[in-house]
């Protein structure tokens, strides 16, 4: 029987059971393992969402590959950690690029702002002492 509840879950216990071939004590395994975490009706019955069932689906993946519960929760944290991290660089790489984009608007804005103030000067022009002495002759008198 499939029913929405305040917690957004669809499915009872019984049926997530049988919709994945295992036993209703199990699904309650699950969640004392912290595998597993439906929602709650006021009635304190489990409500299991979609999101729910794709991981149900993921441990019995896992567990058909030979994973033991341990080495199941052990993927499950990784996969986690992984999806947190990937979020993350998102979020870094949205910033790198905004930040590019701020230092190359300010380069641009102060050539812009520089190029009338800038006069071509030659090397010549700089040099305090003269490169090349002229040639002066000695007088004696």
């Amino acid at each position: 029987m499939s029913t929405e509840g305040p917690t957004g879950g669809l499915y009872l216990i019984g049926v997530v059971a049988q919709m994945a071939g295992v036993h209703p004590q199990t699904l309650r395994l699950y969640e004392r393992r912290g595998l597993l975490t439906p929602g709650r009706s006021a009635g304190k019955t489990r409500r299991y969402s979609d999101a729910d069932l794709a991981v149900l689906r993921r441990i019995q993946s896992l567990s058909e590959r030979g994973l033991n519960l341990a080495g199941i929760e052990r993927v499950l944290e990784l996969e986690r950690q992984l999806v947190e991290a990937q979020a993350q660089v998102s979020v870094l790489a949205q910033q790198l690029d905004g930040e590019r984009r701020a230092h190359r608007d300010a380069l641009v804005q102060a050539h812009r702002s520089t190029r009338a103030e800038m006069v071509l000067v030659r090397p010549s022009e700089t040099a305090l002492v003269p490169l090349v002495r002229p040639v002066t002759q000695n007088r004696r008198r």
